[in-house]
């Protein structure tokens, strides 16, 4: 098993407080938490709507897992948390066209989705990844 390293690119939002975008640890990614972050300007976009969050979330999520050399079909896992269960309908829809768009394979990551309070009132979902990389 090599050393940990940190995974880092201007694909996704830089980090806003103390941890990495990634770390990598030999074939296993995990992947920060990630929101709806514009990568260029640092806004938060798409106040409101959870299904365009939520797609936007898991364009930053990908770039990450990206960076360190993996796929989309890399991703094992993804934990999606969301302020409000009258969101899940929308959040589900629009996750499911994202994952199945670039889960070439066939074989979507399984999920888990929790109702939680978020660091910022303007998010309305978050979503970490586990990526374990072939090869």
């Amino acid at each position: 098993m090599t050393g940990k390293t940190a995974v880092s690119t201007t694909d996704a939002p830089a980090p806003a407080h103390t941890f990495h975008q990634g770390v990598r640890t030999g074939p296993f990614v995990q992947v920060s938490g990630q929101g709806p972050v514009d990568p260029a300007t640092g806004e938060y976009l798409f106040p409101g709507d959870v299904a365009a969050q939520t797609t936007r979330t898991l364009e930053n999520v990908r770039a990450i897992v990206e960076a360190c050399g993996a796929t989309f079909d890399d991703v094992v896992m993804l934990r999606v948390y969301l302020t409000t269960r009258d969101d899940f309908a929308a959040m589900n829809d629009a996750y499911g066209e994202f994952v199945t768009r670039y889960s070439t394979r066939g074989v979507l990551p399984a999920r888990t989705t929790v109702m939680v309070g978020l660091p910022r009132e303007e998010m309305l979902v978050e979503i970490d990844a586990f990526a374990v990389v072939a090869g």
